[in-house]
């Protein structure tokens, strides 16, 4: 069965382990990642990280939802979706 995911201490101290950088430093780098991949998908754009996957944003358009406590029909506005199409390359070392 599959463990907690990382959090961002243990992601930062990871990533400082492999960049053999200070925390401070890799806590910057992921920081700006994070920011650089926001503004972009934020503004209707994408990024591809390669071996990871491709982050994106998708329109929705408006569409009838139902209510599960009531089942009543009500109108959904159109909206905006992130996602994420994960690589090839991650999905092999998984399964192998």
């Amino acid at each position: 069965m599959a463990t907690k995911p990382l959090t961002k201490t243990q992601l930062v101290t990871a990533l400082a382990d492999k960049m053999d950088s200070d925390k401070k430093s890799a806590t910057a780098a992921l920081d700006a990642i994070i920011g650089v991949i926001t503004d972009e998908v934020s503004g209707g754009g994408a990024v591809t990280l390669p071996g990871v996957g491709k982050i994106y944003c998708r329109e929705r358009p408006a569409r009838m939802v139902r209510n599960p406590a009531t089942g009543e029909q009500i109108h959904k506005e159109a909206d905006k979706v992130v996602k994420m199409t994960i690589a090839k390359a991650l999905k092999d070392s998984v399964n192998d």
